[in-house]
């Protein structure tokens, strides 16, 4: 089992960069492929980008794509995401989520552990 914590979420301003952190603990982090979530109000929890346990193979929504770099350190055990060019419509809270598999996947249902997520808003 992996227990996983959030930080560095806020408030921001449209433009602004931010990285987010994902501290793991318990099984070895490596062991698993990790992923960030989002889940608006009113919406359903989507992926924003999932990486393999080495770190070699990376996935992101289209909507952040080109703006977001999902990052990983194995002997940190930490996950992390930076995003640029922050926009209102990426207000959500964030989530990071561990698989119990070294490859990636894109359904919420295909991981196993969550943290407890971090707001990140974004004003105008």
């Amino acid at each position: 089992q992996v227990q996983l914590v959030e930080s560095g979420g806020g408030l921001v301003q449209a433009g602004d960069s931010l990285r987010l952190a994902c501290a793991a603990s318990g099984r070895t982090f490596s062991s698993y492929a990790m992923g960030w979530f989002r889940q608006a109000p009113g919406k359903e929890r989507e992926p924003v980008a999932t990486i393999a346990w080495s770190g070699g193979a990376t996935y992101y929504v289209d909507s952040v794509k080109g703006r977001s770099t999902i990052s990983r350190d194995n002997a940190k055990n930490t996950l992390y995401l930076h995003m640029n060019n922050l926009k209102p419509e990426d207000t959500a809270v964030y989530y990071c989520a561990a698989r119990n598999s070294r490859y990636t996947a894109l359904r919420r249902e295909d991981y196993n552990y969550w943290g407890q997520g971090t707001q990140v808003t974004v004003s105008s």
